[in-house]
């Protein structure tokens, strides 16, 4: 009798040193990553065939394990190695590779976080936008949510988390009042970030900006700040206030889910003429270009003999 071999073709994960086709990759319902959202993790893209900015991902992935306290048990060299099997065995050339250490559990009856052997997990699946080809083209309608962000002193969003409970009651909420996201605030009257974005505008004197405190230092993020920086932008990295962020000639989003996302209405509103902007259309150009730079760049490459 001949077994069909596992089928890839929606991605492929690695569980607890084992491969598996993604709709069969579990974790065990006790594990405090799924009980408390114990965990962190980073999503790393693959774009035509290549890893982009592998070595920034993976220094944050070991940053916000050690933020943390959670060891994902590798090295970098090996985690990479985790990663690109992933993305060979789902065959995929635009992939969205995700690696994860979880809490795991303690002895039973223990709530000693000390005491738990932690996990490492990841998968690749087919890449993901997270806005469509639509939303692309005309730009989105981002709602400034009256949802606080959970303060940094509580979370610290430097390091990613699941933590998302703030995140996804303001996207409902932006959802309901006919909106495409949201971006929330830090309760001091500033916009800080929505749901796998950072946020920029350029605003009414003709600057780049974005927030400096209470998010995510995105890799994306750190892209359009680099490449703000080659082409010679004036920008500025601080608090931004709602305000400002209204009235601003330009609106963008930054992320993996899509690169550099334009967004032409803020709350219902026209982002000054309500069309894509010349910077935000420039920057585009660029994220995408970059791609093909080999300081950016990894071929993800076959298998080692």
């Amino acid at each position: 009798m001949t077994t069909a071999s596992p089928d890839y073709s929606q991605g492929a994960a690695y569980v607890r040193g084992q491969y598996l086709p993604i709709g069969e990759a579990a974790i065990p319902l006790t594990d405090w990553g799924f009980l408390r959202s114990d965990a962190t993790y980073d999503v790393v893209t693959v774009w035509q065939g290549a890893f982009f900015r592998l070595d920034a991902h993976l220094e944050r992935f070991m940053a916000s394990c050690a933020r943390f306290r959670l060891d994902p048990g590798r090295s970098p060299a090996q985690i990479t190695a985790v990663l690109e099997h992933c993305v060979r065995l789902s065959g995929l050339r635009d992939a969205y590779v995700e690696m994860i250490v979880t809490r795991g559990q303690p002895p039973w009856g223990s709530r000693d976080p000390r005491l738990a052997v932690n996990q490492f997990y990841a998968f690749a699946v087919p890449y993901v936008w997270i806005a469509n080809a639509e939303q692309r083209e005309r730009g989105l309608n981002l709602v400034v949510s009256d949802v606080q962000r959970i303060p940094a002193s509580s979370v610290d969003p430097r390091a990613k988390n699941y933590h998302w409970n703030d995140l996804t009651m303001g996207l409902l909420g932006a959802l309901d009042a006919g909106g495409d996201t949201v971006v929330l605030t830090d309760g001091a009257g500033h916009v800080v970030e929505g749901p796998g974005f950072n946020v920029f505008c350029v605003n009414a004197l003709g600057q780049l900006v974005t927030p400096a405190q209470g998010v995510l230092e995105g890799i994306t993020r750190r892209t359009v700040i680099e490449m703000a920086q080659a082409l010679g932008l004036p920008l500025q990295v601080r608090a931004l206030p709602v305000q400002e962020l209204r009235s601003a000639r330009e609106v963008f989003l930054s992320t993996s889910g899509g690169g550099v996302l334009p967004v032409t209405r803020v709350d219902g509103q026209a982002v000054g003429d309500g069309a894509v902007g010349p910077v935000t259309h420039q920057l585009v150009q660029t994220y995408w270009d970059w791609h093909r730079d080999p300081r950016f760049s990894r071929p993800v490459g076959t298998a080692p003999a």
